[in-house]
């Protein structure tokens, strides 16, 4: 028995057996072919990449309508990318000038382009080092006769996935014969490959760094979403235990399900708003079923990426609306969050053909730096938000802003639209409530000032966390900082909701950590009374609210708050969220 540890995401635990799909980075077949055989292998090599294209294609048309919305845009790029020359272009030159073998050569070609995209430093542009490593194996495994997805073709249901990462096509495959769980040696709490396990409902371990070397097809496996523990050949005590685990998680989900139509309100009688997070228009059906209260968090980019030209007005409109109507509930509409690793077609859209690189766009022109420098971009999507406020109740909500000055020119701009609309006789609603969301510091440490000039708060901890800790929260190597109970994000997160307490202005949080049930008795504890998250995670923080009395957490959460050393948080925390039978808080 081995058991290997790496990231936990998805939820719950699988066991099934191991289906080893891909390449994986291992060896590659490496000779010189005969002066006259050198056009015969630069053609099989273009067969190959031809091969993967129409393999690409067909699977464009078979995403399934519940497939997560990254997926087609993530084939769209790989489609690109193969009828890119400057990756296609380079292995035919390397197998004329050197008789090198095709399979050789495209990984000698591979190298030269993650050295490239390596030294670029910008995160978006050493991002895509990921894509062109999937485009790659995908064209070695068509020159193998096989497939990079090749595995997953032939994948039972309730087999374990075993792969060095997870391309999209893959995701359309994992889709339409669902599996078991996954195990990657690539990715982190916030990669596609963990958004997939989300998407769809199933454990996963991703970051096992090499670890997944140690599994061969067959192998009996065992996933634990929760702990990101991966172990492999388990003896008959451990399958029996985690079994045992997995019953008792199966019969509390049926018991979370009775609690959709459930108040949200704690044992002592707060009432507490469970809001969901959503990204296309299609996740409402989800909001609903896990009992949502309303929409606080309805991401806008999804309209801007993977296209030529940004949205009108009467695109972005008619989606906002379609969204307000169908729920028929509060829905707070973020306004465009791009840049850092969120860019548009390349980043051609906003930045033009001969933009600059940035050395680190997370700390660059994003979000509403990016959008009150192009007015042009930023006025029609402000239009056609105060234009579905006349559908149903709606909020509009500002990301990453770090000083006032910044608010106070996006209010003046609201009211330009405002104003504009009322001449042309556009129905709006014009008491549609205007927020901020707190995922930069110095706007957290300043809260009572943002306090002052808007109508709610929401705290953003993806962001806050990263720019607190100075860590990148997409790096493999150091997403292992990224710490929401750190003490100074402790202080921040009190701080804001401190600050909006003293203003008479409700605060919600939207990060993941408002949809981690490990959190949440801690953030009732530091006034927490909105919280907005993945549908999924609805059901079981309603649990632990209507489990909860608040007062029985004064006590403890002031110690919590009092504690220097991180590692005694995480246990008081941990104790707070699985407290004993004298706690009061069952």
């Amino acid at each position: 028995m081995l058991t290997l540890f790496g990231v936990g995401v998805g939820s719950g635990i699988a066991i099934g057996r191991a289906v080893v799909s891909g390449p994986g980075g291992g060896e590659v077949a490496e000779f010189t072919v005969d002066a006259g055989a050198v056009e015969g292998e630069v053609r099989r090599f273009n067969a190959a990449v031809a091969r993967a294209r129409d393999s690409l294609a067909r699977l464009q048309k078979e995403i399934p309508r519940d497939a997560p919305p990254e997926v087609a845009g993530f084939l769209e790029a790989h489609l690109l990318m193969l009828n890119d020359p400057v990756l296609c272009d380079g292995p035919p030159q390397i197998i004329r000038r050197r008789r090198a073998n095709a399979e050789h050569a495209l990984r000698i070609h591979a190298s030269r382009l993650a050295d490239t995209f390596d030294a670029m430093q910008d995160d978006y542009l050493r991002g895509k080092k990921n894509d062109i490593r999937q485009v790659v194996e995908r064209v070695h495994g068509e020159l193998q006769k096989g497939g990079a997805g090749g595995g997953l073709r032939h994948t039972d249901r309730g087999s374990i996935v075993v792969a060095d990462d997870l391309s999209p096509a893959d995701t359309v495959l994992l889709k339409s014969k669902p599996v078991a769980a996954f195990a990657t040696n690539l990715g982190g709490p916030i990669s596609h490959t963990a958004i997939l396990a989300r998407g769809l409902g199933i454990p996963a371990v991703v970051g096992l760094r090499g670890a997944a070397r140690y599994i061969q097809n067959g192998d009996l496996l065992v996933v634990d979403g929760k702990r990101g523990l991966l172990i492999v050949a388990p003896d008959e005590k451990t399958v029996e235990e985690y079994r045992a685990r997995r019953a008792r998680i199966a019969e509390r989900r049926k018991s979370l399900a009775a609690l959709r139509g459930a108040e949200s309100v704690t044992a002592d009688g707060a009432a507490v708003a469970l809001l969901a997070n959503i990204e296309l228009p299609e996740e409402i059906a989800a909001a609903r079923e896990g009992g949502a209260a309303g929409v606080g968090l309805y991401r806008t980019e999804f309209l801007f990426m993977n296209r030529a030209a940004p949205p009108g007005e009467e695109e972005q409109f008619r989606a906002y609306a379609a969204v307000v109507r169908d729920i028929a509930r509060p829905v707070t509409i973020r306004t465009l969050d791009l840049g850092a690793d969120k860019q548009v077609d390349g980043g051609r859209v906003l930045f033009g053909e001969g933009g600059a690189t940035v050395t680190n766009p997370a700390l660059g022109r994003r979000a509403v730096r990016l959008c009150l420098s192009e007015p042009a971009l930023f006025k029609p999507q402000l239009r056609a938000i105060l234009r579905a406020s006349a559908h149903g109740t709606v909020e509009m909500m500002i990301p990453m802003m770090s000083g006032t000055g910044e608010l106070e020119q996006i209010l003046a701009l609201v009211r330009e639209a405002r104003a504009e609309l009322q001449r042309e006789g556009i129905a709006f609603d014009p008491a549609m409530r205007i927020g901020g969301m707190i995922e930069v510091p110095a706007a957290a440490v300043t809260a009572d000032l943002f306090a002052r000039k808007l109508d709610f708060l929401s705290i953003g901890t993806n962001d806050l966390i990263q720019y607190t800790l100075a860590i990148d929260r997409v790096d493999d190597e150091v997403n292992y900082l990224y710490d929401p109970l750190h003490p100074s994000v402790l202080r921040l997160i009190r701080n804001t909701i401190t600050a909006g307490r003293a203003a008479g202005i409700p605060v919600t949080m939207c990060g993941e950590m408002a949809g981690d049930p490990d959190h949440t008795r801690l953030l009732l504890g530091l006034g927490l009374r909105a919280f907005s998250m993945e549908p999924s995670a609805l059901p079981e923080i309603k649990r632990i609210v209507r489990q909860t009395s608040i007062k029985a957490l004064t006590q403890a959460v002031d110690q919590i708050m009092a504690e220097p050393e991180p590692e005694k948080i995480r246990e008081q925390v941990a104790a707070l969220a699985a407290p004993g039978e004298n706690a009061g808080l069952h």
